[in-house]
């Protein structure tokens, strides 16, 4: 391709086949996009001239005011237009860089243009050419020139794409630039924007003064001002939030719809269990398992999300749940997201049920052998055969597991809840599977998660589930001392490690990394290692050097299983003082005599998952600590770290992450697969309400969308990536 080509006059180009194309035509069918172009497209998500179109800019640069050449300033960002009076090719002697010399006029003045290592400029600018440049003027040893500017040959200003105008800034990756992106949009907009059907309701258009969407597309794209690139934007993040709660609000109608067993609170069996416990329910666990009971008691299938910062106490809430299931004459599934985890919840949970007579089952991916446990028995050891025998005799009460539950061959007799933890680790898809592993009635739904949910998400992304919170921690515990730790302190926060040690406490260290990678530059060649602490590298470093007379262990996610259950163990029984890991740790590990969590690299990792590390200590009466290292002085790095000491809690947390980062880095969004800008305007409170009422709006006029076809046929797509059971 052409990289000199401007984009005024291309439509000619797409003449030949432009009839055959449509907004669903894959991008390797366009002119000028070949094999390398497809590659690099795919990297941004763009695989149809669709997908093209949605693919948004990020901002826009002003180039609408021209001035004349003798209004140009020094050391300012200026658009002129004028002829090519002179232009030649020279090179440096010293570093051998070519430049491409230019003089350029108007009525008012002449300037100097340079442009460097673009020795193909000559070959496309000839001397009388009309052209429109972009960029700064600076000082240069001899003379003020304007350096390396975005350049245009004029044919009209109505042609004019990358200056002169509003010109469009994208997301882009390697090798593919924004001017790239504006060359091959213009003209397929041009030719296809008529051909792009407005899925929203006229009437909704109307109310909320919304422009349509064929414009819409070409003002974001290429807007006639910044006020109008501002009202396309608006369009589409209202449609993209209307369409998330307009399906959000169906799957609720379509579950609301569906049977379920209604299953009676036990009320003596309830308060057994209560009694049985070693601990006090705080009122947030009290509040939270009512709800979950009532609502298991309706016909209809509960679809409930339960939210509580690490340690709770989530699952005594969600054992209650499954035992008032089980007692009821129903069977109750308990998905987790590793191994580890599974069988870290077997045994909590049988020991929460130990006196109530049931048969529980442990079902991973990577064993031979699976475990049953009897009331007042050791765990027993039966093959995979016959614990799924079992399970689909009724036999087991309560099966635990990864994601082998959702495997063909696993089925029950009769499914009554299925609780799901940490669920946005889970694929849409699968959830729904472990809710259809039953001839009987829908399941009830219980997932949970330690990652807090921000309002705005919890109305659009989560609209389909009821939420529920636990606001409160155990009576006893201490908040966690938390502190970024500077380059010239870090000796002294190993001194404060060695003493607590000496006290009989633990400590987590957590990098990110399993060891050292090479850094390469553009072109694949190595520049030397990376950066980022390594768990290999700090386990040496700890145990060598910086304390040689402690056991210090080793946990990573490519040990073998039986490998990282015996150092869990280890750590546990207090046979290590410190363990060097990776994220692994992140979700469930219960270590109450680890006082301590150091975090190397914490740049790193997202708040949410920060906030988890934290609350892998203070899981006892003692008062523990957190030590943030990184060598990040990044404005985005600070505000986070900041955030994480300020917030009391994950729920606050959780809105100060939203605002810092973005809800396309919250666990579970990016499946969706809206475009930037709409996900953006998941932060708008006030959009967001405003966009679920139109939707409820619709839907009570029209439940099945009869009236909106493009409408009905959108969220039916929409479905099919997502989730609808």
């Amino acid at each position: 391709m052409d990289r000199t080509s401007d984009c005024g006059s291309e439509g000619c180009r797409f003449d030949s086949c432009r009839a055959h194309m449509n907004l669903s035509t894959p991008i390797g069918q366009l002119p000028r996009i070949g094999p390398i172009y497809q590659r690099k497209l795919k990297r941004l998500g763009v695989k149809t001239v669709k997908d093209l179109f949605f693919h948004f800019p990020h901002r826009y640069e002003d180039f609408s005011n021209i001035i004349p050449v003798s209004n140009v300033k020094l050391n300012e960002t200026c658009c002129i237009q004028g002829k090519i009076l002179e232009i030649e090719n020279t090179r440096t002697w010293r570093k051998k860089m070519s430049l491409t010399h230019v003089v350029v006029g108007d009525k008012t003045g002449a300037i100097k243009v340079i442009w460097y290592n673009q020795p193909y400029l000559i070959k496309t600018l000839k001397k009388g050419d009309s052209i429109c440049l972009t960029g700064k003027m600076v000082l240069g040893k001899r003379d003020a020139y304007l350096n390396n500017p975005s350049y245009e040959k004029l044919g009209s200003l109505e042609d004019l794409t990358h200056t002169g105008r509003i010109v469009p800034v994208y997301p882009e990756t390697e090798g593919l630039s924004s001017r790239w992106l504006r060359f091959i949009l213009k003209p397929l907009l041009i030719h296809l924007k008529s051909k792009i059907k407005d899925p929203l309701p006229k009437e909704i258009i109307k109310k909320h003064k919304l422009l349509d969407i064929q414009k819409a597309i070409w003002q974001v794209h290429f807007p006639d001002s910044l006020n109008l690139a501002k009202k396309a934007q608006e369009r589409f993040s209202f449609e993209g939030l209307f369409d998330i709660s307009l399906f959000t609000l169906k799957a609720r109608m379509i579950m609301a719809s569906k049977k379920a067993p209604s299953i009676p609170i036990d009320l003596e069996l309830v308060q057994r269990f209560v009694k049985s416990l070693s601990f006090k329910l705080t009122d947030a666990q009290k509040k939270s398992s009512w709800r979950i009971l009532k609502d298991i008691e309706k016909p209809r299938p509960m679809n409930r999300l339960l939210e509580g910062d690490v340690g709770s106490g989530k699952t005594v809430v969600a054992t209650m749940a499954a035992l008032n299931v089980i007692k009821g004459g129903y069977q109750a599934a308990f998905m987790a997201p590793t191994e580890i985890l599974a069988k870290q919840h077997f045994k909590t949970l049988a020991d929460l049920v130990k006196d109530f007579k049931l048969d529980l089952g442990l079902l991973t991916g990577k064993e031979d052998k699976f475990v049953s446990k009897k009331l007042k028995n050791d765990v027993i050891e039966i093959s995979r055969k016959k614990l799924l025998e079992k399970t689909e005799e009724g036999k087991i009460n309560l099966l635990i597991g990864t994601h082998a539950l959702i495997q063909d061959k696993v089925k029950f007799a009769n499914l009554g809840l299925v609780i799901l933890d940490e669920q946005h680790r889970f694929g849409v898809k699968q959830r729904a599977k472990l809710s259809k592993k039953t001839k009987q009635a829908i399941p009830h739904l219980l997932s949970m998660t330690a990652t807090p949910i921000p309002r705005t998400l919890a109305l659009t992304i989560y609209g389909d589930l009821d939420l529920s919170l636990i606001n409160e921690l155990p009576k006893g515990r201490k908040k966690v001392i938390t502190k970024v730790v500077s380059l010239k302190d870090r000796q002294k926060s190993y001194g404060f490690i060695k003493k607590q040690v000496k006290k009989g406490k633990q400590i987590f260290v957590i990098c990110p990394r399993i060891e050292k990678g090479e850094k390469k530059d553009k072109k694949g060649d190595i520049l030397g290692w990376a950066e980022a602490k390594a768990v290999k590298e700090e386990h040496k470093k700890l145990s060598e050097s910086i304390f040689p007379h402690l056991k210090v262990g080793m946990l990573h996610g490519k040990m073998p299983l039986k490998e990282k259950e015996r150092m869990m163990k280890d750590f546990k029984n207090k046979k290590v003082d410190i363990l060097v890991s990776t994220s692994v740790v992140e979700v469930g590990i219960d270590i109450p005599n680890a006082t301590v969590m150091m975090i190397e690299g914490a740049e790193r990792f997202g708040l949410a998952q920060l906030h988890q590390f934290r609350g892998r200590v203070g899981r006892s009466k003692y008062q523990s600590y957190c030590f943030i290292f990184t060598d990040s002085s990044a404005k985005k790095t600070t505000q986070r770290m900041k955030a994480l000491i300020d917030c009391e809690n994950g729920f606050e947390l959780a809105e100060r992450d939203l605002k810092i980062r973005g809800p396309g880095d919250f666990s579970g969004t990016r499946q969706w697969g809206m475009p930037d800008l709409i996900m953006d305007s998941l932060k708008d409170i006030f959009l967001v309400e405003k966009t679920k009422e139109a939707a409820r709006e619709t839907l009570e006029l029209d439940p099945q969308l009869k009236k909106y076809p493009l409408l009905r046929e959108k969220i039916e797509e929409f479905g099919e990536r997502i989730y609808l059971e």
